[in-house]
């Protein structure tokens, strides 16, 4: 029962994530970097909801692979989960940068700086949901349940 209240809960914060970060009124992209052209094109292209689900996608995507594909007792320390979510930490606004990139390209629209320092605070939200996404689902791990942290 404890574990699926985990599930539950880490389901309930990456929903808040998703609608603090699309929302109009208070955006949490917004709140950490906002440049006006900028985040006006972002809105007025609907990038936020697209960009919130790369975010949320890549970190439960990479640690359901972590819990239950890789699953091996040989990847089942710390630092092996660390490494994941370090990728995962690179790879996200990575990802992000292109579909930016590509969305302003076919506009017209040329925000090289400002899309390379909003990126960067991915590297805020995304070990963030990483972290979030491992204790929701680390549960059901054979192996690697203990990973980050012993229970």
């Amino acid at each position: 029962m404890k574990h699926l209240v985990y599930l539950i809960t880490g389901i309930v914060l990456t929903i808040v994530f998703f609608v603090l970060a699309t929302g109009s009124a208070f955006n949490i992209y917004e709140r950490l970097y906002y440049s006006q052209g900028f985040n006006d094109a972002l809105y007025n292209h609907n990038m936020y909801p697209t960009m919130a689900l790369i975010t949320i996608a890549i970190t439960w995507g990479a640690a359901a692979i972590y819990y239950y594909a890789i699953n091996s007792v040989k990847f089942d320390r710390w630092y092996h989960w660390l490494a994941v979510a370090a990728i995962v930490t690179l790879l996200v606004p990575i990802a992000c940068y292109a579909y930016n990139d590509a969305v302003f390209a076919s506009a017209g629209l040329g925000y090289i700086g400002e899309s390379i320092v909003f990126q960067l605070q991915n590297l805020l939200w995304t070990p963030l949901l990483f972290v979030i996404a491992s204790f929701s689902m680390r549960w059901w791990s054979s192996n690697c349940r203990h990973t980050p942290f012993p229970q």
